[in-house]
């Protein structure tokens, strides 16, 4: 199997572009503006919840950490995978063994895990305070990358044959845990909303709508952006037939899958008042110090009030 996939000593990983027309010099502009801006997105709220202890103390930022760093990594990958003549899954060229798109899956597997987190704080918070602690959840997190890398090498090692087989159920699991996702973000959102409709009107009461508004948007992109993919994966692998691209810089399917690295980071600095105050003192301020005197005398002026923290209880 790794013979399957090797790369000419000789004369290297080729561009991904010839550059013999404008189209050429636009995919490849755009692919190390898309690398740039989600290492710079993500990577951002890592180091906002990293710097910031009170963050770093609720689980539901440690998900939100799992994330963007997959999402950095991501848009690391896009430096690679985007830039030069690679062409990942069966067959392959130039590739990782699957090693680089694997960071996507793990972001699957922390999303899910992240769902039933929520559904437990919100549905069973006694549960969910006594049992759901922030060592079981690191663990969990733990256990996104360990299940999916562990999945990924045996394929690297197994006989071609063999290879795709697993690689088609990792398909169809994938499939299983994206709707689980789905069922379980509606499931959410309606037991959510059911609540909100017994509390009596408060600050709490508009950061869950808030929050509600996070959890569609988070759906629906994430099946927009995704959906494509998987169903052109799974015309080409189960019936044969699908569209077919010269690399992975020109996979329309794959890019609007990586395009998830920029909109998750993105939704949780829009949704959380508390991460977005952390990035600003963490990063953005220590770079643009006359940024960080900007957003507090523009507090200042909004009151007291302004500087309470509303961080939406819902987000993931």
């Amino acid at each position: 199997m790794l013979l399957f996939n090797s790369t000419d000593p000789q004369t290297g990983v080729p561009l991904s572009v010839n550059f013999d027309s404008p189209d050429d010099y636009f995919i490849f502009i755009f692919q190390i503006l898309f690398a740039t801006t989600t290492v710079l997105l993500a990577g951002t709220v890592v180091i906002g919840i990293l710097a910031t202890r009170a963050l770093r103390l609720q689980n539901r930022f440690i998900f939100m950490l799992n994330t963007s760093i997959c999402d950095t990594l991501v848009g690391f990958s896009v430096y690679y995978l985007g830039l030069f003549d690679v062409q990942e899954g069966y067959p392959s060229r130039n590739g990782t063994y699957n090693m680089l798109p694997s960071l996507l899956g793990v972001n699957i597997m922390t999303f899910l895990f992240a769902q039933f987190d929520r559904y437990f704080a919100v549905c069973h918070p006694f549960i969910y305070t006594r049992f759901i602690t922030r060592r079981v959840v690191i663990s969990a997190n733990v256990y996104c990358w360990l299940y999916v890398y562990a999945q990924t090498t045996v394929l690297a090692f197994l006989p071609l044959s063999k290879s795709i087989q697993l690689y088609v159920f990792g398909i169809v699991s994938l499939q299983i845990i994206v709707l689980t996702k789905v069922v379980m973000t509606i499931k959410l959102y309606v037991v959510a909303r059911y609540q909100l409709e017994r509390d009596p009107p408060s600050a709490e009461r508009e950061n869950n709508k808030e929050s509600l508004r996070i959890i569609i948007f988070v759906v629906i992109s994430f099946l927009v952006l995704w959906g494509p993919s998987f169903v052109n994966i799974v015309l080409r692998l189960l019936v044969g037939t699908g569209l077919r691209f010269r690399n992975e810089a020109t996979n329309i399917f794959a890019i609007m899958a990586r395009l998830n690295a920029v909109c998750t980071p993105a939704v949780y600095l829009w949704g959380s008042p508390a991460l977005r105050e952390a990035t600003v003192r963490a990063v953005w301020g220590r770079v643009c110090p006359s940024w960080l005197h900007f957003c507090e005398g523009k507090r200042q002026r909004k009151g007291p009030d302004s500087l309470k923290p509303r961080t939406p209880s819902l987000i993931l």
